[in-house]
């Protein structure tokens, strides 16, 4: 396992589409773990293959609650219900924090690393952690659709140990 250089908002790779995974080779393996482990690194609770530069459909999330760390490759959101306007945040755009309208509840579909197909049920902030990821391998970030503040560094710690503290109440 690697930690990989995050890329920023201003990096055109980031505004393009991620392709379909077609076979699950040691370099997918590979690239799953490093994802995890900058993402852990960096404080994130999510992290998608676009923000280190490699346009595949993968993508890791892990909110710190019963699922654990969830491995996603070519997910496909099925189904969103309900509605939650949070606060959010992204690795690839430090010091930004904005109001995201998105879907309270969602039914997503992927692959793990073994090539099995699952399908994961996410309400509230697992929800919005799902369809912020997915958002990067569809060339989206989220201040498209965010109403922007400034963060230090301390309100994003602050903001994402209580995201977690609340999701680990559910």
């Amino acid at each position: 396992m690697a930690l990989r250089h995050i890329r920023l908002e201003d990096d055109p790779i980031l505004r393009k589409t991620s392709k379909e995974v077609k076979e699950i080779t040691p370099a997918v393996i590979t690239l799953l773990d490093d994802l995890a482990e900058t993402m852990h690194s960096a404080d994130g609770v999510g992290f998608a293959a676009p923000q280190v530069g490699i346009l595949k459909r993968i993508c890791v999330v892990d909110i710190e609650e019963e699922n654990g760390l969830v491995e996603l490759i070519n997910p496909e959101v099925l189904e969103e219900s309900g509605e939650q306007n949070e606060k959010e945040g992204c690795l690839s755009v430090p010091g930004v924090v904005g109001s995201v309208v998105r879907a309270m509840n969602v039914k997503v579909k992927a692959i793990n690393r073994n090539g099995e197909p699952f399908e994961l049920n996410g309400e509230g902030y697992l929800a919005r952690a799902l369809l912020h990821e997915i958002d990067h391998l569809n060339g989206i970030i989220f201040t498209d659709k965010a109403i922007i503040e400034r963060e230090t560094e301390e309100q994003r710690k602050e903001r994402r140990r209580n995201e977690r503290r609340k999701a680990r109440n559910k």
